[in-house]
């Protein structure tokens, strides 16, 4: 259980990040969302958990690739709930083209958001996790990070950086008592992935339990791993075997 933690969850407002919440909110945490776009969809997330859960929670607009931004956002959400316990680095973007055709702002947009938003976060969140004495960090990495895909080259680059940062972290921070893990989801039935149009059967041919994964699977994945005292530099895919 994680009753009276503090956690982060960056793209929390939709897809996986909003399963992370609703999951977290469910074990007892207390939950900052933090959205890119939509308050309205964040708003709700929150209203959810306070309501069905008894947490406190509470939406937070941030571009997680700009560092200041980052920095002064986590600021407010340690004022406004006392501490950070949990940081989970779920905010993403996809610009899929083939490599002939890829803008050079289409690779840098998904970089500066996959990439360099999670070391943001985690730049600005370790300094408190040392002062508590201990923290968890889960990043939302992908099987395409592992793997690689056709068309995804920025989005494979951005995931397969995520798995270095991570694994960086985690030998760095483990003294502090701050563990640092992935999830590679694999395909999952999100808004994202509904933009996939006319792939899905082709991803399905790759998925040995025949089906696409749920965001709550996922977030089942990420909230175990949240919760871990002997886990850390490892990532766990959630893809149905996709990866084997």
């Amino acid at each position: 259980m994680l009753k009276g933690k503090i956690a982060i969850v960056t793209g929390g407002s939709r897809g996986i990040g909003a399963a992370v919440v609703r999951e977290l909110a469910a074990q007892g945490a207390d939950v900052a969302v933090i959205y890119a776009g939509n308050q309205e969809l964040a708003d709700k997330i929150c209203q959810e958990c306070r309501d069905r859960y008894g947490v406190r929670a509470g939406s937070y607009c941030c571009n997680v690739a700009d560092f200041e931004a980052a920095k002064e956002t986590v600021a407010r959400i340690k004022e406004d709930f006392g501490r950070v316990d949990i940081l989970i680095n779920n905010a993403g973007i996809t610009r899929d083209k083939l490599i002939l055709m890829m803008k050079e702002e289409d690779f840098d947009a998904v970089l500066n958001t996959n990439l360099k938003g999670a070391f943001n976060m985690i730049r600005h969140c370790s300094s408190l996790f040392v002062r508590n004495k201990g923290g968890r960090i889960v990043n939302v990495s992908s099987v395409v990070g592992l793997h690689g895909n056709a068309g995804q080259s920025n989005y494979s680059a951005s995931k397969a950086g995520v798995i270095g940062l991570t694994k960086s972290v985690a030998k760095e921070l483990a003294s502090k008592n701050i563990l640092c893990n992935a999830v590679a989801p694999g395909f999952i039935e999100t808004d994202m992935t509904k933009e996939l149009s006319g792939a899905e059967s082709a991803w399905m041919s790759m998925i040995p339990l025949g089906r696409a994964g749920a965001a709550e699977e996922v977030a089942k994945a990420v909230v175990f791993l949240a919760d871990a005292d002997y886990i850390t530099g490892e990532v766990l895919r959630v893809d149905g075997g996709m990866g084997m």
